[in-house]
């Protein structure tokens, strides 16, 4: 087949040879995020630090349950984002990996492989032409749309226009079910693509996919995961993944009940090994397939696809010979149909993999939720996919009726209704860690990284605000997460580590110990460590310092208790509850004054972790009257529900919080707003200031300030942070002056403008009864993200000159504190099924 350019468009548009009859042009679902396919972009979003990830603006949603590593498929048609080991990224598109589309209409016919063109690779034979043989799909220009791209998590959509005379689209999701702690674990991808005929003569059709055998490919060569310090300070490890390897791999056919496939496996070990196991391509048997298990993707691609150009077929050949190094192998099948005029037919095509172990540390090692299911032995591709196939159905009913409730709130702008769903990506393609179930653990281990940038698990401070779709959608894990806090409060590691903050600061090398025991742990390790057992992974500051960590604990804890949608689990509140007390008590000696409140002690020592405060401050001042209330509920329910003694500790925590009420609007109020601290003199407005206030609101405790002075803050934080600050097309900066300017034009925290902070404040507001002034925020911020190339990377931290820092960030979840504030909120179907 001849390989189209732009300047073809027109004459392929024009020279069908069939008459339509007039079908209805595909839309984008509902709620959804869209573009045109292929069409890229012209300023997007670029990184404020050299060393920071920047994939570029080419992200589409991810395919693969919660810890089972995910796939992405972009909205170019590539496959570009591989997720497949626990904690890590890889970003590259495999062009072999690949959809591909056969049409004749009796006269002529056409092929195209259902993507852009790759991008040339001087590494590659062939002259650097990646599958030189193959045409690839056009394209949109602004002037003409070639098709569309449409996300909706869990769900994508993808059209296809102008170019085959049939009507082309692929509906792509996984199982991600809330509520459901099987299914939404699973590695799989479903595609299901509609072809229609809207001609007045028959269509031939063949429908082909193509994947790279990549058993082996994702797992660390690197033994030792050296750690090093990027320019800002924080730490990395070093990631050598095994791109590329191909000794002992094979392909072989698989027939079950429902399905025909191909396996793609590799080598194994004893025991399993990181990045071992299988891959499936299936389809449903009851279609006419046919299947190649081998064909060489470094070449011109010629072998596959000149007889799929010519007529639809593929060689239909069994060849599981095991490949050496150096020697790649893709696997492909295609079914084929005939459409009579008006006819449709969907077509689901299924990919599936079995990687069930992810490692750590030497010897350390943990097998992924979904083997409770399947089993560990990585044979279970083929069971996985025969699944896909039965319930697929099911699966996307399921879908839709949890996602009703937020569609048919037609009073929430689209840009929230969109922004809702789509922002659950990162528990899929945040690097998330989910582990097989225990006795200790009856749902497992649960962890999503703070970002790939800060690659460490569940930071305390960030899933203050980013774990509420947890706690609605799948409320043990967000039970787990805190659990595993619990027992990480009362350890301790003596290990001296140096901090990186100071180095950045000129002031030399400082050290801590990595872990003291009693205080709040910041995460829950990293993916090249031992996550869960050795904590405080980041050494950016020193997290035993911190004066929020603490409070950030106990508040979620008894939120968990309250809002989850399983109901209030008194077994869940009292293994949390010693925890608790050790860390308020732990927490409280830092009041250096006897007041009652915390002192923050001059460098940062706080989630704003740039940006230091002296003394008391607002943030961490307001979070703690908040825990202490939480903490005086959690108390009193214990005692009365399981008779707990809990007297001393209500006595104690009564006596501080008594303490810390009078003290509090002393020291801070200035008439107007909170000042950041009592002693720095910082004169600026701390948009985050009362988010302790937010949180004793939400969770029905005594507000930490009275309604006049956080209304008048509030508007203060409006004023300066968010219409001073770019107009309000922004979003809300950090910190500002009250006139709008900058305290320091060359800030960092104070003039970025954080997603997750400003989906709490925009929650905070819509909970004091400032609902146009909280879809303000989200607005602003949505449109930042979707319209700057930053979707399915939401990112910590944007700026007012175009530039993002730490993408992939849990924060940005907090949108979902905007569903649990609304009035009337409806719970999701399935959220409340206990596992």
């Amino acid at each position: 087949m001849a390989r189209f350019g732009l300047s073809a468009l027109t004459s392929l548009l024009q020279g069908k040879g069939g008459r339509r009859t007039g079908t209805s042009r595909w839309t984008a679902p509902a709620a959804s995020w869209s573009r045109p396919f292929g069409l890229g972009w012209q300023q997007p979003y670029t990184v404020r630090y050299a060393s920071n990830l920047d994939d570029g603006p080419n992200h589409g949603m991810p395919l693969g349950g919660f810890g089972a590593g995910c796939i992405g498929r972009a909205p170019d048609g590539s496959f570009n984002l591989w997720h497949l080991d626990g904690g890590e990224h890889w970003f590259g598109t495999l062009p072999d990996c690949q959809f591909a589309l056969f049409e004749s209409d009796g006269t002529q016919s056409r092929a195209h492989a259902l993507a852009v063109k790759p991008a040339a690779d001087a590494s590659r034979p062939e002259g650097g032409e990646p599958l030189s043989a193959w045409s690839w799909y056009l394209a949109s220009t602004p002037e003409q749309p070639t098709g569309t791209y449409a996300a909706r998590y869990p769900l994508s959509s993808t059209s296809y226009e102008g170019v085959f005379e049939a009507e082309v689209s692929c509906e792509a999701f996984s199982p991600i079910l809330p509520g459901d702690y099987q299914r939404t674990s699973y590695p799989v991808a479903v595609f299901v693509w509609t072809l229609t005929n809207p001609t007045d003569r028959p269509l031939d059709l063949s429908l082909l996919l193509s994947w790279r055998n990549t058993t082996g490919w994702f797992s660390n060569t690197d033994p030792t995961a050296a750690v090093q310090f990027r320019d800002d300070g924080s730490p990395e490890h070093n990631y050598v993944p095994a791109i590329g390897r191909s000794a002992g791999q094979r392909n072989r056919w698989v027939d079950g009940e429902n399905l025909r496939g191909v396996l793609l496996e590799g080598e194994r070990s004893t025991p399993i090994a990181e990045g071992e196991g299988q891959w499936c391509l299936a389809a449903p048997d009851h279609l006419e397939v046919q299947r190649c298990s081998r064909w060489n993707p470094h070449g011109s691609g010629a072998e596959l696809w000149e007889p799929f150009a010519r007529d639809g077929s593929i060689p239909d050949s069994n060849n599981d010979r095991r490949s050496g190094e150096g020697d790649p192998s893709s696997a492909a099948l295609a079914v084929k149909c005939q459409l009579e005029p008006g006819t449709s037919i969907e077509i689901p095509l299924v990919i599936s993999w079995d990687l069930p172990v992810t490692a750590f540390a030497t010897g350390t090692r943990a097998l992924r939720r979904y083997t409770d299911f399947f089993g560990g032995k990585a044979g279970s591709a083929a069971a996985i996919a025969a699944e896909a196939l039965r319930d697929w159905r099911d699966w996307r009913a399921q879908i839709e009726a949890w996602q009703r409730p937020v569609l048919e709130r037609a009073d929430l702008p689209d840009a929230l209704r969109m922004a809702l769903f789509n922002e659950l990506y990162d528990l899929a393609s945040g690097g998330s860690l989910w582990t097989a179930a225990s006795s200790g653990d009856p749902v497992g281990q649960f962890g999503v990284l703070e970002c790939l940038d800060y690659a460490w698990y569940e930071s305390l401070d960030v899933r203050l605000y980013g774990s509420f779709a947890l706690l609605q959608l799948w409320p043990e894990l967000d039970k787990a997460v805190l659990r595993s806090f619990a027992r990480a409060i009362p350890a301790a590691d003596a290990t001296p580590r140096p901090i990186g903050w100071y180095f950045t600061q000129g002031k030399g090398r400082v050290e801590a110990p990595r872990k003291v025991a009693g205080a709040t742990p910041h995460d829950l390790g990293a993916p090249n460590e031992r996550p869960f057992e050795a904590t405080n992974y980041t050494a950016y500051q020193d997290c035993n310092l911190w004066k929020d960590l603490a409070s950030d604990y106990v508040l979620q804890v008894w939120r968990t208790f309250k809002l989850a949608p399983s109901g209030e689990d008194l077994s869940f509140l009292a293994s949390c509850w010693p925890a608790a007390v050790q860390a308020l008590r732990y927490l409280k000696g830092f009041d250096a004054n006897n007041d009652g409140l915390p002192d923050n002690g001059g460098a940062p020592d706080q989630t704003f972790d740039d940006w230091p405060l002296k003394g008391v401050s607002a943030y961490c001042g307001a979070l703690w009257i908040a825990a202490l209330e939480a903490a005086l509920a959690m108390a009193q329910q214990l005692q009365l529900e399981l008779g707990l003694d809990t007297s001393g500790e209500q006595r104690e925590f009564g006596s501080w919080l008594e303490q810390s009420r009078a003290n509090f609007d002393p020291l801070l109020w200035n008439g107007e707003y909170y000042n950041i601290d009592a002693e720095s003199g910082t004169p600026v407005v701390m948009a985050d200031q009362l988010c302790g206030d937010f949180y004793a609101r939400l969770l029905g405790l005594p507000p930490v300030v009275a309604n006049d002075r956080a209304q008048s803050a509030l508007r203060a934080v409006k004023e300066a942070c968010f219409e001073g600050f770019q107009g309000g097309t922004l979003g809300v900066a950090n910190g500002l002056r009250r006139d709008g300017t900058p305290l320091d034009p060359n800030g960092t925290h104070p003039l970025e403008v954080w997603t997750g902070i400003n989906f709490g404040l925009a929650a905070y507001y819509r909970l004091m009864g400032e609902t146009d002034t909280a879809f303000a925020i989200t607005a602003a911020v949505v449109e930042q993200v979707y319209s700057g190339g930053l979707q399915f990377r939401t990112p910590e931290a944007i700026t007012g000159v175009n530039t993002f820092r730490a993408c992939h960030y849990l924060r940005a979840m907090a949108i979902w504190a905007l569903w649990a504030t609304h009035t009337n909120w409806q719970a999701i179907p399935g959220a409340e099924r206990q596992p």
